[in-house]
């Protein structure tokens, strides 16, 4: 990078060990570190027996390296890593109590660092916000790399102030607005499926799907997140940022590599077409959130009764969306999106249906159920059904699935994530364009929402949804 390309209150630095890097976790002391970042963390050290890295927590809360040293090794320990390279991060790690909106405290951590220096934002939203604002004044050592949860931004203008507040201290290329959904093997499954297999890449387009499903139901309930979820809900939590994400893998044109660039470019194209279907939120969104039942064996109180939650916000728990990609390959193909919290026996999973068979000739009985093709997004699993003769009278149709299980991911989610931040891989990041597009697709259902356009429906917990919903045909 030149001097003429280094962005407004970027300090540059004096050459480090390339092998040697810090990261620094902000928010240290919070869930989302030690029960899925650390872990996640652990297990690339230990797969890519990583070397050089500082690991330093920060955090409000006054505390100590060994302190800190502990609860690392406790969450590596938890997921299962282990080795020398795993030990030599625990007994380097270092904590340092600062406030991330301080613009002295933010010094004292930026200085402590060694090597290129990655900072993770594991705050919540309006902090993260805060403490970019201040990194703005003082800058960041150059090549600083910094890495962002979501929810980016609370609308398309939040999301685009947001990006042009960080491109004026960092390069576009050195942020990573991470999610964590896309690092699911299973997810990633699907770029496999597509791409490598002749038989199925040049079926699924309009000229043979009838429409796509991506349905990720949870039997979880709210799982006292009251302060984060009822302000967020079902839409904005799952639709908006992970499932927007998935429609752009399963409906993106081929890419020439897996590069960051050619997967990125690929994903933003299908973002840039996708609309509410017939521009219609009132008639192709719905929403809803549960009353008392049990799932699992597992009672649940009414959502309105949770602790931490105001009832009068209309907090919907499950979402469910249709939109068209206005592509060549997918013009006239529904994408139905949903998500729901507190459901009995739940899809996790995208589904092609294919058309009826052109013509089944005369002669064969039965009937003739449309294809499948369903993609697991939660339990590993893909599976194809089809027709065939069955058994005993060859001229009568039997419905058969043809399943397989794919194999674990060597990583956890959070440890595909960080291999991506820390080896400068970014397939998986949702880039700055994609961050306010996505808001810009639910912003009509949001709006319709809000003016009551769209009822709030009920339903009990442990159901599989509205007993009114039924299958929407388009």
């Amino acid at each position: 990078m030149s001097a003429a390309d280094v962005p407004t209150g970027v300090r540059t630095g004096g050459a480090d060990d390339d092998r040697t890097q810090t990261l620094l976790v902000l928010g240290a002391r919070g869930d989302l570190a030690s029960r899925l970042l650390l872990p996640g963390l652990g297990g690339l050290i230990a797969a890519s027996s990583l070397s050089g890295l500082l690991l330093v927590g920060s955090d409000r809360g006054e505390g100590s390296d060994e302190e800190w040293r502990t609860v690392v090794a406790e969450a590596f320990a938890a997921g299962g890593a282990s080795g020398p390279a795993v030990d030599a991060v625990v007994r380097d790690a270092r904590y340092v109590a600062a406030d991330a909106t301080d613009e002295n405290d933010l010094r004292r951590l930026l200085e402590g660092r060694r090597g290129r220096l990655t900072l993770y934002f594991a705050l919540p939203p309006a902090v993260t916000v805060e403490a970019c604002r201040t990194l703005s004044g003082t800058g960041v050592p150059d090549g600083t790399r910094l890495v962002l949860e979501k929810p980016f931004g609370t609308d398309a203008a939040s999301a685009a102030s947001l990006n042009d507040l960080l491109h004026g201290f960092v390069p576009e290329s050195h942020v990573h607005r991470v999610d964590h959904f896309l690092g699911m093997s299973t997810v990633l499954n699907i770029l496999g499926v597509r791409f490598a297999n002749r038989v199925i890449e040049p079926m699924l387009s309009s000229e043979h799907v009838e429409k796509v499903d991506i349905v990720f139901d949870e039997t979880l309930g709210l799982e006292g997140r009251a302060g984060f979820y009822d302000g967020t809900g079902a839409l904005r939590d799952m639709i908006q940022s992970h499932l927007l994400q998935v429609l752009a893998l399963v409906a993106m044109s081929p890419p020439s590599t897996l590069d960051q660039l050619d997967v990125r470019d690929a994903k933003a194209q299908v973002l840039r077409a996708t609309r509410v279907w017939d521009d219609s939120p009132e008639r192709f969104s719905r929403r809803a959130r549960y009353t008392a039942g049990s799932v699992d064996g597992r009672s649940f109180p009414s959502y309105v009764d949770e602790p931490g939650v105001d009832p009068a916000l209309g907090t919907e728990t499950l979402a469910e969306t249709v939109f068209a990609v206005d592509t060549w390959r997918w013009a006239g193909v529904p994408f139905r999106v949903r998500s729901g919290k507190a459901i009995g026996s739940p899809r996790q999973e995208v589904t092609f249906w294919f058309k009826d068979a052109q013509r089944v000739p005369a002669g064969l009985a039965g009937d003739a159920p449309r294809n499948r093709l369903r993609i697991g997004l939660g339990a590993g699993r893909l599976q194809l059904d089809l027709n065939i003769n069955g058994p005993g009278d060859p001229s009568t149709l039997t419905p058969v699935t043809l399943e397989t299980r794919f194999g674990p991911g060597e990583l956890f989610e959070y440890g595909e994530v960080l291999r991506g931040v820390l080896e400068d891989e970014k397939p998986l990041s949702v880039r700055d364009d994609m961050s306010v597009e996505s808001w810009r697709i639910v912003e009509p259902v949001l709006d319709a929402w809000r003016a009551d356009r769209v009822p709030l429906d009920a339903y009990p917990a442990g159901s599989a949804g509205p007993a009114a919903w039924e299958e929407r045909e388009t």
